[in-house]
């Protein structure tokens, strides 16, 4: 079904019930790279994507290639002490920040952590930004924390392990001086959580600027509904994301890597 015709990738058409193809981990973790690459999680080489295995071992995007153009077959797998298990690329320079979050935080099944533009313009400011509408709200992950520090780039293992630890449980943070970091326990949790998280700093910048209200044009009983969401129950936005980045480059589920 997905091999190749006249040189030409076959295309995904979704039907109900069936709103993506099954697709590997390694895909997974591409796809999402893509997807957010394009919601502005594009500062050049930064940024990093681990999918917890379950079994000691993590996924993640290599360095040297940017989340718009990495493929499955070089995705990176590594152990908790951040040795490279499987892959021909070396692991990203700030991966500390996601070994001493996985070590912490088992439970965490996906982290993001990247330098949105918005989102990083709120944690230099050292606010977090309201929620004014209902799409910024959207994927709950509890409070967005804000950790205030900046002890170091997050390649500094007793740096990341402190600014873990100052996110306590939460899945969502304000790194000051530096960027962002969503957590979720799929790859749809993460993706929602993280557009949702730099759509309410684009917002709440833009009203700013526009010197308009600054209490939330939802109610709180929304907000908080919100804030207790496990990031999973938007069924199809993720899906329909991630077929935008099949209809760009539907190679990508030909790619080799498993």
């Amino acid at each position: 079904m997905w091999g190749h015709f006249e040189g030409a990738a076959t295309m995904f058409e979704p039907k109900p019930g069936e709103l993506l193809p099954a697709l590997t981990p390694r895909q997974e973790i591409v796809i999402l790279a893509r997807a957010l690459w394009r919601e502005g999680y594009n500062d050049h080489l930064a940024g990093h994507i681990t999918y917890n295995l379950g079994d000691g071992t993590l996924l993640c995007n290599p360095w040297f290639l940017t989340w718009d153009e990495f493929r499955p077959s070089q995705v990176i797998r590594l152990d908790h002490d951040g040795t490279v298990l499987e892959g021909d690329w070396p692991a990203p320079l700030g991966i500390p920040l996601h070994l001493e979050l996985h070590k912490l935080r088992p439970d965490v099944g996906v982290a993001v952590h990247s330098h949105p533009l918005y989102g990083t313009v709120w944690a230099d400011m050292g606010e977090i930004p309201p929620i004014h509408d209902q799409s910024s709200g959207l994927g709950g992950g509890g409070d967005l924390v804000l950790v205030d520090e900046y002890g170091g780039g997050v390649d500094n293992s007793a740096a990341a392990r402190d600014a873990v630890v100052a996110m306590g449980n939460s899945n969502l943070a304000l790194l000051a001086g530096h960027g962002v970091f969503v957590l979720g326990s799929t790859i749809r949790a993460a993706h929602q959580r993280a557009v949702a998280l730099e759509q309410r700093c684009q917002r709440a910048w833009h009203i700013r600027a526009a010197n308009g209200r600054s209490e939330s044009a939802v109610p709180e009983w929304w907000i908080e509904r919100g804030r207790g969401s496990d990031g999973n129950g938007f069924i199809g936005f993720w899906e329909a994301m991630a077929r935008a980045e099949l209809r760009a480059d539907p190679t990508i589920l030909d790619d080799l890597g498993n």
